[in-house]
């Protein structure tokens, strides 16, 4: 209760402050309780959430409990006025309280009250909680007290109690602990229900007229309003848990309330089992949401000896981008098509951007140099004055793709043609032109596509010029050439180079040859007569005829061009044996 009560004062303390703060906004500004607004991220609306389960729940329980129990509405008949009231009181305020709430809107909360007004009286919130706070109670004057039925419409405002559960679901510690107790008050609130029902039941058929219907009250041990509330339940339990042999109803009546109750008995089952299923689930896959398959990224993670939480959170980021934003960039008109492949790498270079309330993205006559995609927010295509607006860019719209393509031709010269303005708090996603650059570079055919694409939506628009299209694509021909060219000019040079170097070594072995005949040639003409012994005259002409025929056969070899190669010898060993033959018969003839 102490903290309870310490959190309601710093709530109202902070209240108190927020209003002085409003008192001092300006001398023209009315009255702090007209300028009053609640905030509903504030902790005063949460406390106020909290203070209105009480009633809630107490009309969802007391008024069956009272129309079906006479006794006990007839009892503590001033007690149950007191707090029927009392509630009444609550949803009243209530309803001034939902008057004065604000709301986000593009991320600004909104605090004109007469704007709250406007919203509130025209939704169906307003005609909900008027038509739970219309006096029925006039009817007791016509059905007397007992007839605590007239105040069903009550339960209308049970909305604001689902409102209170996911607040509080939402902000306690255990949320699992709390979604089973939530779904545990649900059940009790329909075993109530049942049993407050199937005593009205029994008391239409008759009390103890049959084995299935609540005993005879005359009988002492059946006549305690206790004991008639706790049977009922009891009975309600078992039909709906299926537990136990209940008894055969006598009355048709009682065969359709058992069939509701076995259908209604299913759901309930049904019911908890998924909730149960869903917490179980919850806890084991709490850390295994993401599963990561980038197994490059892994290895060089891995390689680089990179801490295992930081491995972690690349794997779950990179993983969360693609699965999150390849959706949203696959829109895109230019993008529709694309390989996958190239869609995952343009995903990782997106950046995330934020704009304030009146924040331009881009103004007209600036250079292009990025597309944007909106994730959440909200754009506004306004005039150079700033205040006319032609149009609305919502989520899932994008703007700037053409200027990033750098297409020739475009009369616009990748400039942009509007003034975009945020109008609240708007996250935008971001793509640059380096970075698409970067990633077409590996895919030449899709940067093809693309740029095709941009000249047919340019030509849609009007505002490609044929003259630099047609220059553009003159230039795109012309490019082709000079590359053809080139890979042409490359393979002449590379057979000059290859016949430079073969005429080079004849050239060599040519001025060899020649040297070696001129040596041999002096060495012969400046020999004196006789020196070395003269040869008999029958052996020189033989001499002479050896040496000939030597020499043929090393001229005819050499014509052949290597012919004895066939016989297993590869061409360096016929080339040297052709020179030996040479260097035999110059020897010779110098000799």
């Amino acid at each position: 209760m102490n903290g309870a009560s310490a959190g309601t004062a710093s709530a109202l303390l902070g209240w108190r402050q927020r209003s002085k703060e409003t008192r001092r906004e300006g001398p023209g500004e009315p009255s702090s309780w007209q300028s009053w607004v609640v905030d509903p991220a504030d902790r005063l609306y949460y406390i106020w959430l909290q203070l209105m389960v009480p009633p809630v729940v107490y009309n969802w329980v007391v008024i069956i409990l009272r129309t079906c129990f006479p006794s006990i509405a007839t009892r503590y008949l001033a007690m149950w006025l007191t707090l029927d009231y009392a509630c009444d009181l609550m949803y009243a305020v209530d309803m001034i309280v939902a008057l004065r709430s604000g709301y986000l809107e593009q991320g600004i909360l909104i605090r004109d009250p007469v704007r709250l007004k406007s919203r509130y009286l025209s939704s169906r919130r307003f005609f909900r909680d008027l038509a739970s706070l219309l006096p029925t109670d006039l009817f007791y004057l016509v059905l007397g007290a007992r007839a605590a039925a007239v105040r069903i419409n009550r339960l209308l405002r049970t909305p604001r109690l689902n409102e209170a559960l996911d607040r509080m679901e939402t902000r306690t510690s255990y949320p699992n602990t709390f979604r089973i107790s939530k779904l545990m008050i649900y059940i009790f609130v329909l075993i109530h229900w049942n049993a407050c029902l199937y005593f009205a039941l029994s008391d239409y058929i008759g009390f103890g007229s049959d084995g299935w219907v609540y005993p005879n009250i005359s009988r002492p041990e059946f006549a305690s309003t206790r004991r008639q509330y706790f049977y009922c339940f009891w009975f309600s339990a078992q039909i709906f848990t299926t537990v136990g042999d209940t008894p055969l109803p006598g009355r048709e009546e009682a065969f359709l309330f058992m069939i509701a109750d076995l259908l209604i008995a299913v759901l309930v089952f049904a019911s908890i089992v998924g909730n149960v299923g869903n917490v179980i689930t919850s806890l084991r896959d709490r850390d295994n949401v993401f599963f990561p398959n980038h197994e490059l990224v892994k290895n060089y993670l891995r390689g680089h000896h990179i801490c295992k939480e930081l491995r972690q959170r690349i794997d779950n980021w990179t993983e969360i981008a693609v699965s999150v934003h390849l959706p949203t960039l696959s829109k895109v008109t230019i993008f529709k098509s694309c390989e996958k492949s190239l869609l995952e790498e343009l995903v990782l270079k997106l950046t995330p951007q934020v704009f304030s309330p009146g924040e331009y993205v881009c103004r007209k006559g600036d250079v292009g140099h990025e597309m944007y995609i909106i994730k959440e927010g909200k754009l506004a295509v306004v005039a150079d004055d700033g205040v006319t607006e032609f149009a609305v860019l919502t989520a899932g719209n994008f703007f700037g793709e053409i200027s990033i393509l750098n297409i020739k031709g475009n009369k616009s010269g990748n400039r942009r043609t509007a003034n975009i303005r945020s109008v609240g708090y708007s996250d935008l996603f971001g793509l640059s032109k380096e970075d698409l650059t970067d990633v077409l570079s590996e895919y030449p055919a899709a940067k093809r596509h693309l740029e095709e694409k941009g000249r047919q939506i340019l030509t849609k628009m009007g505002m490609l010029d044929d003259g630099g299209a047609t220059e553009g694509a003159g230039a795109q021909q012309v490019e082709t050439k000079i590359g053809a060219l080139e890979s042409a000019l490359e393979a002449l040079q590379t057979k000059l180079a290859r016949l430079m170097a073969e005429a080079e070594s004849s050239n060599r072995k040519s001025e060899a040859r020649v040297a070696l005949l001129e040596s041999g040639l002096a060495a012969r003409r400046g020999r004196p007569a006789g020196v070395g012994g003269a040869r008999p005259a029958s052996e020189e002409p033989r001499g002479m005829a050896d040496a000939a025929n030597r020499r043929e056969k090393a001229e005819s070899g050499e014509g052949r061009d290597g012919g004895e190669l066939g016989e297993g010898q590869s061409g360096d060993e016929g080339q040297d044996r052709l020179e030996n033959q040479r260097t035999d018969w110059e020897t010779d003839q110098t000799v």
